[in-house]
């Protein structure tokens, strides 16, 4: 498969989680969760969604500057949703604190990619 159709597939899907979660935290999580689990669970839909549209541009972006930058990007993109909002979701779903010290890993994997998006666009 080329990488452009499956970082578009992996945005995709991505976006279609995050709607799906988004819906879950307003009508099955408000009611169960404090204002500050509920918080960071939609913190993690929120970046979940942006990276996937990151992952969108992404595909397009290794049509017009195909690469290893561009493709490090989106795999930096898609190591970050799991990092960060993974790791977001589950702290929210099971109260467990200590998961917290994942997330900023993944802020490092979304700031490396942009970087990466960033670097290869410029070179080209």
């Amino acid at each position: 498969m080329a990488v452009e159709r499956l970082f578009f597939g992996l945005g995709a899907a991505s976006a279609f989680i995050a709607v799906a979660l988004g819906a879950f935290a307003a009508h099955g999580l408000k009611a169960r969760l404090g204002a500050d689990l509920l918080a960071a669970f939609e913190t993690g839909v929120r970046y979940q969604m942006f990276h996937a549209l990151a992952l969108l541009a992404v595909a397009w972006a290794c049509t017009r500057w195909p690469g290893a930058l561009v493709a490090a990007s989106g795999w930096l993109f898609v190591a970050g949703t799991v990092l960060f909002s993974g790791s977001l979701y589950a702290l929210a779903l099971s109260g467990v604190r200590g998961l917290g010290i994942v997330t900023p890993f993944g802020g490092l994997a979304f700031l490396a990619g942009w970087l990466c998006l960033a670097w290869a666009v410029i070179r080209a």
